[in-house]
């Protein structure tokens, strides 16, 4: 066994590693999410010993006891994030320093122990530098997601005493089978995603589970994503099933929903500077269902776009409820999306200027 020593990593790379040729094949058409890359980063968390065996080495399933908590309990959080191969050929990530944060903001309100910050960054890097070659051409990317959940064997309702952080590793292609098409949006009539005080703004997968029914509603007629509005009053819009929403105006602003319920994005974030250094008014202030339909309605509403990691920038076509369909704009997107869109991405990858440090090379 070929075991290797970091500063603070045991590494043993996979001997049973996909060939080159083998993992050109897959990376032809990766998907989103169903292929995985060589390694793993695993570490442990053990109350009055804190975070200690730190791993990277061959993915691996986990040995779970039937006991262990985040079955019963649901302690678990994780971020999504990406490493690109620049125009350069270098590999960088994105912010993923704003994922760090986030990450130990989830885990304070799932009353889990933060990990620090330089621990997480390091624990990213060393995946991706060993499972580089995973990291398709063109447009695609290396999704990455570090994770963590309860890994004590204890039945009592109460915060864990043991937690395994992980980090794992996806080629990936269009998050949307059709691409950069504009999406089509279901608005749930009788499901919430999040309320006051409850779990929206963290990124753990509970918020996740109970969005399932309300999506595949929505693929029940025939859309590609879920919009949730709130759960005191079901009026006002909130965000997707994955991902944040932005609106624009006639006159060029740009309206998104305020945080509190929803999940602070990262992407969302990073629209909001660039739009703002574009010259674009963006404001985060509340926005009815009822106001986007007759804006839409009366042209006063000209796009709408959804944003994450996954998802980059993607176009909103079409909305659909119980009350009929509206579409928005032409139905395939419109200029501001497109422009922020090629900001975002062209940083992203070393194609346009990065003017505020965003881009992290390895």
């Amino acid at each position: 066994m070929d075991v290797q020593q970091t500063s603070r990593f045991t590494v043993i790379p996979n001997s049973k590693a996909v060939a080159a040729d083998q993992r050109a094949v897959l990376l032809e058409d990766p998907g989103f999410g169903r292929i995985h890359t060589d390694h793993m980063v695993t570490i442990r968390y053990s109350e009055g010993q804190g975070w200690h065996s730190h791993m990277l080495g061959p993915r691996e399933p986990f040995q779970l006891d039937p006991a262990c908590a985040v079955l019963h309990y649901a302690q678990e959080i994780f971020e999504g994030m990406k490493a690109y191969r620049l125009a350069d050929g270098n590999v960088a990530m994105f912010r993923p320093e704003e994922n760090a944060r986030r990450f130990n903001e989830s885990a304070h309100r799932m009353a889990m122990p933060p990990i620090p910050e330089d621990l997480f960054l390091e624990a990213v890097e060393q995946l991706v530098k060993i499972d580089a070659g995973w990291i398709p051409d063109g447009e695609g990317s290396l999704y990455l997601r570090p994770f963590m959940f309860a890994s004590e064997a204890f039945l009592g309702v109460r915060p864990a005493k043991d937690y395994i952080f992980c980090v794992i590793a996806s080629p990936a292609g269009a998050y949307f089978k059709g691409g950069k098409k504009a999406v089509s949006l279901w608005v749930s009539e009788h499901y919430t995603r999040a309320a006051p005080g409850g779990t929206g703004a963290a990124k753990c997968g509970g918020n996740y589970a109970a969005s399932l029914i309300a999506q595949a509603e929505a693929s029940t007629h025939g859309c590609d994503q879920v919009v949730f509005l709130d759960a005191a009053e079901h009026k006002w819009v909130e965000e997707l099933g994955g991902m944040n929403i932005f609106f624009v105006m006639e006159d060029g602003a740009i309206v998104t929903p305020p945080l509190g319920t929803i999940l602070p994005g990262i992407t969302r974030d990073s629209i909001m500077k660039l739009a703002r250094n574009k010259g674009h008014d963006v404001r985060e202030e509340p926005y009815s269902f009822a106001q986007w339909r007759a804006d839409a309605a009366s042209g006063k509403l000209r796009e709408a776009f959804a944003c994450g990691t996954a998802a980059v920038v993607t176009a909103i076509g079409t909305v659909k409820s119980v009350e009929g369909d509206f579409t928005i704009g032409n139905g395939d997107g419109g200029m501001v999306t497109e422009s922020l869109r090629a900001d975002l991405t062209g940083i992203q990858r070393g194609t346009v200027a990065d003017p505020v440090n965003w881009v992290r090379r390895l």
